[in-house]
């Protein structure tokens, strides 16, 4: 998941063009997007679209970013869009373990009563500074947890804190990071407001790269083929990881844990992450 494309629930005008775009995954939002009063002509646009999934192109994960847990919007957002087709709920502002249980439950309940039987996800929105602080604990709260995802202008503008400050940026990053590694779960990069910063955006991305994040989220199309490029694995990285995975083989089969490739020292962490950018260059 390179990119994950931002939509609202509340511009069904720009649902196709979304889909037929270059980005992995449309995440359709029913929170930040769309104003109090239009909060059910969006859900109820989205679930028009959810209700013929043959109409979602297979190769695009589709998520959707619901409203918070304890809103009064919370329940009817599940009832809507818990359909099939989906394959992560977004979860704003999540704040302890047992909320997210008690919204993995709810999820249950909704793929229940509209014929869901392929389990959808929870993506967690780490976007508060109790969040942060819990991370593990939510990414672990249940197994439905698939992944965390940051949110830098929440976690940052209440307190204060500059929205571009690098070494801000960078501590929240790696916090996120090693607290999905524990969990087992996938690392997704904020959305960055800027849009006619490019490099800026190129730069952040490429950080959130280098601390283990999968891909980063995009607020407007022109963003999506920038987070494609830092997110793919270069030419050169791919070629030293076809090279590693076949040395591993050969160390495996003479019982060797320890060898050189391209002039490093490879062992299990390094074969591991060699296998992942082999399967990501596949896909």
């Amino acid at each position: 998941m390179k990119s994950k494309l931002f939509v609202p629930a509340s511009r069904p005008e720009l649902f196709s063009k979304a889909l037929a775009s270059a980005a992995d995954a449309i995440s359709f939002d029913l929170e930040d997007a769309v104003a109090e009063p239009r909060k059910d002509e969006a859900r109820a646009a989205l679930r028009k679209l959810l209700e013929t999934p043959d109409a979602l192109p297979p190769h695009k994960t589709i998520i959707v970013r619901v409203n918070a847990y304890g809103t009064p919007h919370f329940a009817a957002d599940l009832a809507a869009v818990a359909r099939r087709g989906v394959a992560l709920i977004n979860l704003p502002k999540p704040q302890s373990a047992d909320e997210v249980r008690a919204v993995a439950d709810a999820l249950v309940e909704a793929e229940r009563a509209n014929g869901v039987t392929e389990p959808i996800g929870l993506l967690l929105n780490v976007e508060t500074p109790t969040a942060l602080r819990c991370a593990y604990e939510l990414a672990s709260a249940h197994e439905r947890v698939r992944g965390l995802q940051l949110g830098l202008a929440d976690l940052f503008e209440p307190l204060g804190i500059v929205r571009k400050e690098p070494a801000a940026v960078q501590q929240a990053m790696f916090m996120l990071s090693l607290a999905a590694g524990e969990a087992g779960v996938f690392a997704c990069d904020a959305a960055f407001a800027d849009i006619k910063d490019e490099d800026g955006f190129r730069r952040e991305a490429q950080l959130a790269r280098n601390l283990g994040f999968v891909g980063k989220s995009c607020i407007h199309p022109s963003q999506i083929a920038l987070a494609n490029a830092v997110f793919r694995p270069s030419d050169a990285e791919i070629a030293h990881a076809q090279r590693v995975v076949e040395a591993a083989e050969q160390a495996d089969a003479q019982g060797l844990g320890a060898y050189v490739v391209d002039g490093k020292m490879i062992d299990a962490p390094f074969v591991a992450r060699a296998r992942a950018i082999v399967a990501q260059a596949q896909k």
